[in-house]
């Protein structure tokens, strides 16, 4: 099993939407980063468990934990000339983008916020959260690996 963190803007599409849903399941779609969609198609397997954040909101952060439940298949979004993730290049038999099913597992106790993150990844230059890709300076990937260790340190601040 491994970990993951998946950023959304709560406009979009934020925790509560993902509870919310039937099952509170829904699929994962409109990844446009080849290195992000690489992780989705290649890495994430069913049983993965997800830091679920909120970005370009007043305070960005961990909101909530979720699970892959489906592994990767094709984001039929990008087939889709009405659809916002369209992209014109995906040919349904030899698809770009994929997408992964997230199931709602809860809410965390508070928002870890992205700046206390930081701080922490800060002050422990050699600590689990030095090479943490969400604290790094101009990280822009709406998916990212977290180790165990991070895992553990993150779900220990609630």
């Amino acid at each position: 099993m491994a970990h993951w963190l998946m950023k959304s803007e709560p406009d979009a599409f934020g925790i509560d939407d993902l509870a919310a849903r039937p099952d509170q399941t829904e699929p994962w779609d409109g990844v446009r980063n080849y290195q992000a969609r690489n992780m989705m198609r290649d890495e994430m397997k069913a049983g993965d468990t997800v830091f679920f954040y909120h970005s370009n909101t007043k305070e960005p952060g961990i909101v909530g934990i979720a699970e892959v439940v489906r592994e990767a298949y094709p984001d039929h979004t990008a087939f889709d000339p009405n659809a916002k993730y369209y992209d014109p290049k995906s040919d349904p038999d030899n698809p770009r983008w994929y997408m992964v099913d997230l199931k709602y597992v809860r809410h965390t106790k508070r928002t870890i916020s992205l700046a206390e993150l930081k701080e922490i990844a800060a002050n422990d230059p050699d600590g689990p959260l030095a090479d943490f890709p969400l604290v790094r300076r101009g990280n822009r990937l709406s998916i990212m690996p977290v180790t165990d260790a991070q895992w553990a340190l993150i779900l220990g601040l609630e």
